[in-house]
């Protein structure tokens, strides 16, 4: 088989996670990972025998000069690749963008990005089969990913009319958590709708929804909390059927002891998953209630990794080496081991994590 060369860009939160769901892959392979750091976080690139070169000719001499084996720059490593994963901090990947087209690399940003920058958004479940073949996509946000998936299934199914929503916005990456953030108090974003009403409907044009956004003093993942307008009067169990048969949605009970944010992401460690990632929308199904044709539920973000499969199946629809969005996602799933519908029922495998020698 021919794998897809894969170059990254940007070896951060996204990044980094980006670079281990390639490794997984049967059909890709990692020809390195690029950054500007010479801190612990690309010395883990390093330790994982990853390719590492460097964004800039500044960032190549701190490199070699904190001793990092750095193998070129990044226009070195545009030489590698088929496609490359751009996943460098906001606005930086605006003037990437020019450099990938000229070197005649396939490209993927990430949700900070403006839709304007490919002039496509991707979700994997709604428009895999619009960007096979393209030059360049974006992957949506964290949030947005979630409301494609949950809305755009109760869309497919007919139900829904329109919906409501709260995004509660964890207020900075853990790691971060002791240089920025917010502490004591809880910001409101002062336009609503909120930016990712307009950042859904680049994906499903037609998706009649409006956010209103805050931000609180935690880190751990984001909550939305939801009332959503049905076409007609159904049951619980119809939604739950809708929702447990669509790819990358999972529910919590909290009959299973899992009443908070921090139970799952403990729970996420616990089955093993590399750094306690959840790359499923996590719906507690115990409060999701029905009232006629009024739908009320929440749901988790676990912001850091949920973007990380669709931009696996991305990199198979823009170089067209899967036509089937299905087969994609369905390939990626088994290789991250990404479950659907009650987490326990699902019968995951549970892996002990590999430590770092």
């Amino acid at each position: 088989m021919n794998k897809i060369k894969v170059a990254l860009n940007g070896y951060g939160v996204i990044g980094k996670r980006i670079a281990d769901a390639v490794m997984a892959q049967e059909d890709m392979t990692l020809v390195g990972v690029c950054d500007v750091v010479t801190d612990w976080r690309i010395k883990i690139a390093v330790a994982k025998n990853y390719p590492v070169y460097a964004s800039t000719p500044e960032a190549y001499t701190a490199m070699k000069n904190a001793g990092i084996p750095v193998a070129g720059t990044l226009t070195d490593l545009l030489k590698e690749a088929d496609i490359i994963c751009d996943a460098t901090p906001k606005k930086v990947a605006v003037a990437n963008a020019e450099m990938y087209k000229k070197a005649g690399v396939k490209s993927i940003f990430q949700g900070g990005e403006k839709h304007s920058l490919t002039g496509h958004s991707f979700v994997a479940q709604a428009n895999y089969e619009t960007a096979i073949g393209r030059s360049s996509t974006r992957v949506v946000s964290c949030n947005t990913t979630s409301i494609v998936r949950v809305f755009g299934a109760l869309k497919n199914a007919g139900l829904l009319k329109r919906a409501h929503g709260v995004l509660v916005r964890r207020a900075t990456d853990p790691w971060e958590s002791d240089s920025t953030g917010i502490m004591n108090t809880v910001v409101h974003e002062t336009v609503i709708p909120s930016h990712q009403t307009e950042d859904a409907q680049t994906v499903i044009p037609d998706l009649d929804l409006t956010t209103v956004a805050i931000k609180v003093p935690e880190t751990l993942s984001h909550f939305h909390t939801w009332r959503v307008e049905l076409t007609k009067a159904v049951s619980k169990e119809e939604i739950l059927k809708v929702l447990g048969n669509t790819p990358r949605v999972i529910f919590l009970k909290e009959n299973d002891g899992l009443k908070a944010l921090n139970h799952t992401t403990e729970l996420m460690s616990d089955m093993g998953r590399p750094r306690g990632d959840m790359w499923e929308v996590a719906i507690w199904a115990d409060s999701l209630n029905v009232q006629d044709t009024d739908l009320f539920f929440n749901y988790q973000v676990y912001n850091q990794a949920i973007v990380v499969p669709e931009t696996i199946d991305a990199i198979r629809a823009l170089t067209g080496i899967e036509k089937d969005g299905t087969v994609s996602i369905n390939k990626t799933n088994k290789a991250l081991g990404i479950l659907h519908g009650h987490i326990f029922e699902s019968k995951p495998v549970i892996k002990n994590a590999p430590l770092l020698v």
